[in-house]
């Protein structure tokens, strides 16, 4: 072996020997919601312990705010193979099938422990639906409970009859029905530009989503109702999660684990916190009226038979496991 061949082959193993142990896999995560927001926090942890704990074999990018892909995308997109993983709100589903949106069924489950034991009701057959598509659930996270926002003083249920009422789902869009309101389909971040332009004058939303735009600039009512929680959830593609090597797959599965956990803990302080926003920032925070808890009881009476309906055999399942 001559000079230069020496050379050339100590250049190459100098590179072998520098180069990762193991092949790297990429994933991309889009997700709906802003930075600040806690979801995408919890998510952007996610990330970091699943590239801690693979060291860096496996690197997920979170692209937040609709920045990647639209929320009413998500989910095909990740089903298709487009993206590896996502995150949206479950009851976005609720066209597919009504199992998607019992969590945002009106007072059915109005506090965090009744939240979490639908959900693991729920949560069998979530799978299974999921699974029948080719995709996988990583974790699922609850929104704060969803309050009234309004741009006017709300005495009674019949003070928002035909105002224009912001909607992101099947459920409050049949809120919005039953309650004599208009449903306009606005996501969250339009949700400024919507009430800026007259296109909305009410929502029903989280604490959360409200600091996150900011209503105090353009609302100045919020009625914590309790109504439900609603959950987001991430999902990933079952395709490219074969792919992934066992030990990557046991990190995926524990840090989606403790995002989970994490996430509902958080969610319950982000509740206290952005609540308490709302009124430093000018918003008055009050209790529905009598004649409103009243009201939306009915309507949650109603949408609850109404479910339990369209659901079938795997709704009456859900209800049975919740209840009991």
């Amino acid at each position: 072996m001559n000079v230069l061949t020496r050379a050339a082959a100590g250049l190459g193993l100098a590179a072998l020997l520098a180069s990762p142990a193991v092949a790297q896999t990429k994933w991309d995560l889009p997700t709906p919601y802003p930075d600040g927001n806690f979801h995408t926090k919890n998510i952007v942890q996610f990330a970091e312990d699943v590239k801690a704990a693979t060291g860096g074999s496996l690197q997920i990018t979170v692209h937040a705010n609709q920045s990647l892909i639209k929320h009413p995308d998500i989910k095909n997109a990740v089903r298709s193979g487009t993206v590896p993983a996502g995150e949206l709100l479950v009851s976005r589903l609720a066209n597919e099938s009504p199992i998607y949106e019992v969590d945002s069924v009106p007072f059915l489950a109005s506090s965090y422990d009744a939240a979490k034991k639908l959900y693991a009701a729920q949560k069998p057959i979530l799978e299974k639906k999921l699974g029948e598509q080719g995709l996988m659930l990583l974790f699922s996270v609850a929104w704060p409970p969803q309050g009234i926002f309004a741009k006017q003083e709300l005495n009674t249920l019949a003070d928002l009859k035909g105002v224009k009422f912001r909607a992101y789902s099947k459920s409050t869009e049949r809120v919005a029905q039953l309650a004599g309101m208009v449903p306009v389909q606005i996501e969250a971040s339009d949700i400024a530009t919507a009430f800026a332009t007259g296109r909305v004058g009410a929502m029903i939303t989280s604490p959360s989503t409200g600091t996150d735009s900011k209503v105090w600039d353009f609302l100045s009512h919020y009625y914590d109702t309790q109504a439900w929680l609603p959950r987001n959830m991430v999902i990933v593609n079952k395709a490219a999660f074969d792919k992934l090597s066992d030990a990557e797959k046991q990190a995926v599965r524990e840090a989606a684990r403790k995002a989970e956990e994490r996430g509902w803990e958080m969610s319950a302080i982000e509740t206290e916190e952005k609540t308490d926003l709302l009124a430093k920032n000018g918003i008055k925070v009050t209790a529905p009226s009598d004649d409103m808890k009243k009201g939306f009881a009915e309507i949650g009476a109603t949408m609850t038979a109404e479910w339990e309906k369209a659901a079938g055999e795997d709704g009456k399942a859900i209800l049975d496991a919740y209840r009991n």
